[in-house]
C-alpha cells in the first residue's frame, strides 16, 4: 500500500475511489525543461496516490483550454499563466471551487497568505466569490541588479528603504557616476518595462486595496494616486543625471541591452531594476551571486506599507472535478511537492514550510527569501488589465511619458482607451 500524503476531504474521497484506477489529467503552458519539472512533481503524486496522472503542455494554452471547456472535454486540472483567464472561466461556470479549508490553509502557510487567497478568489456563475485558484510556481519582479565589485569600489551599501535608495542615487551622481540603466524597447511590446516600475511604485505609495482598484478600473487610470506613481517612475527615468545615455535614451534603448552598462569599465550605470529573468541578457559567463547580484526593490519607510512584492505565477484550478483532482491540489500543499521542483531549478514558492536548503541554486534561494519576507504580493497589474490596455495603451502611454508627455495626460489617454472597450 502506497503512502498517502493527503488529509481531509480529498484523502477520504480518494480512498473511497481506490477501487478503480482513476486518471488525472493536467493541461498547462509548460514545454521543454519546465514540462520535465512539472512531470517530476506529478510522478511523485502518482506514486503516492496510485493514480494515473498525465500532463499535456501547449504554447497555445489560453486558447485551447477555453475550446476544451466549451466542448465538455476539459482536463481535470488546468494551469493558468494568468489569473484573469481563470477568473473569466470561473464566472462562466468552467471551474470547480477548491475544497473547504483550502483558503484557511493558504492564509496560514503562504507568506502574505491573504494576498494569495485574494488572487485565487473569483466570482462564480452565481456571482458568489469562492476560492478557485491555487498558486504553485511563482516569479519575482521587485529586484534591483548591481555589480558587487562596483559597489565595493565606490563604498556603496545596499539600501534597505526607498529613502536610502534615493539617497544612494543622488550620491552616485555626486560622485560623478550614473545610477541607473533603464530601457523600454521590446519590439512590438516596447514600453512594458515601465509598467513594472509603475506597478512596483503603486505598491510602495498606496495600500494594496488601491492597487487592486486601479487594476480593475474601480478607480480611473487618471486618479491622482496613479498619476503620482507614474511621476515617481519619472523621478528616476526622466532625470538626465540619473539614467545612462540621458532621459532621451530610455524609450529607445532595448530592455535586453540596458543592463549591459553595469558591466562596462568604468560602469555606465550602477543599478538596473528588472525581474528575475534578466541574467539571461547579461554578458556571457556572468556568474550571478559573484559578478552580478540583486537586492529587494525597497519600500518607503515613511509609507509604512510593509514589504510589498510584485510578481507573477501559475494558477492551478479544477476544470473537471474528481476526487483525484482535489487530491492533486491537496498534494501541491505539501513541502515535498514544492521541494521536488525547487531542487530542479526555475521555481519559487511562498510556502513557509519548505526547506530552502533544497534549492540547488543559491540565487534562487535568495530570491525565495525575498518572497517569504513579503507582507503583500500582487500580480503584474498590466497582465490583469484588458489586453487593449495592459498590453496596449499602457505600454504606448509609458513610452509617451518617457518622451516628455505629462503624466496626467498619459493617464487620461489610457483611461479613454479603457472606456472605449467597456
Amino acid at each position: 500500500m502506497k503512502k498517502v500524503l493527503f488529509a481531509g476531504v480529498a484523502a477520504a474521497a480518494l480512498a473511497a475511489n481506490m477501487a478503480y484506477a482513476e486518471q488525472v489529467t493536467v493541461f498547462g503552458p509548460w514545454l521543454g525543461p519546465d514540462q520535465e519539472n512539472v512531470e517530476a512533481v506529478l510522478a511523485a503524486f502518482a506514486e503516492s496516490s496510485g493514480l494515473d496522472v498525465r500532463y499535456v503542455g501547449s504554447d497555445s494554452f489560453e486558447q485551447q483550454i477555453r475550446v476544451d471547456a466549451e466542448a465538455g472535454s476539459a482536463p481535470n486540472i488546468a494551469v493558468f499563466p494568468q489569473p484573469g483567464l481563470a477568473a473569466d472561466m470561473a464566472h462562466d461556470g468552467f471551474l470547480a471551487p477548491l475544497a473547504d479549508g483550502t483558503a484557511d490553509w493558504v492564509r496560514d502557510n503562504y507568506a502574505a497568505g491573504q494576498s494569495w487567497v485574494d488572487l485565487g478568489t473569483y466570482a462564480g456563475p452565481d456571482g458568489q466569490d469562492a476560492l478557485y485558484g491555487f498558486f504553485f510556481k511563482v516569479d519575482l519582479k521587485s529586484l534591483v541588479w548591481y555589480v558587487p565589485e562596483n559597489f565595493d569600489d565606490a563604498g556603496y551599501e545596499i539600501p534597505q528603504t526607498m529613502e536610502e535608495l534615493k539617497a544612494l542615487t543622488d550620491q552616485i551622481v555626486a560622485d560623478g557616476g550614473t545610477p541607473w540603466c533603464i530601457g523600454l524597447g521590446s519590439g512590438g511590446a516596447t514600453g512594458w518595462p515601465a509598467t513594472d516600475w509603475v506597478e512596483d511604485l503603486m505598491l510602495r505609495t498606496q495600500p494594496p486595496s488601491v492597487y487592486d482598484q486601479w487594476v480593475s478600473n474601480e478607480i480611473p487610470f487618471d486618479d491622482p494616486r496613479v498619476v503620482a506613481a507614474i511621476e515617481e517612475f519619472g523621478a528616476f527615468a526622466r532625470n538626465d543625471d540619473y539614467v545612462a545615455g540621458g532621459a532621451g535614451a530610455v524609450a529607445s534603448t532595448d530592455f535586453r541591452d540596458s543592463p549591459k552598462g553595469l558591466f562596462s569599465s568604468p560602469p555606465q550605470c550602477y543599478m538596473h531594476r528588472q525581474a528575475s529573468f534578466i541574467p539571461a541578457f547579461f554578458p556571457e559567463g556572468t556568474a550571478v551571486g559573484e559578478d552580478a547580484d540583486f537586492f529587494y526593490f525597497p519600500a518607503y519607510e515613511s509609507a509604512d506599507l510593509g514589504k510589498p512584492v510584485l510578481g507573477a505565477g501559475t494558477v492551478w484550478a479544477i476544470t473537471s472535478d474528481s476526487p483525484g483532482a482535489q487530491a492533486l491540489i491537496e498534494y501541491l500543499r505539501t513541502p515535498e511537492a514544492n521541494e521536488i521542483w525547487m531542487a530542479r531549478g526555475g521555481f519559487l514558492t511562498p510556502h513557509k514550510g519548505v526547506d530552502t536548503s533544497v534549492f540547488a541554486d543559491p540565487t534562487l534561494r535568495k530570491m525565495n527569501d525575498i518572497l517569504l519576507g513579503a507582507t503583500t504580493f500582487r500580480f503584474d497589474g498590466s497582465d490583469l488589465m484588458p489586453g487593449a490596455v495592459g498590453a496596449g495603451s499602457f505600454w504606448t502611454g509609458m513610452v509617451d511619458y518617457a518622451g516628455g508627455a505629462a503624466a496626467a495626460d498619459v493617464a487620461a489617454a489610457i483611461q479613454a482607451s479603457w472606456d472605449a472597450i467597456k
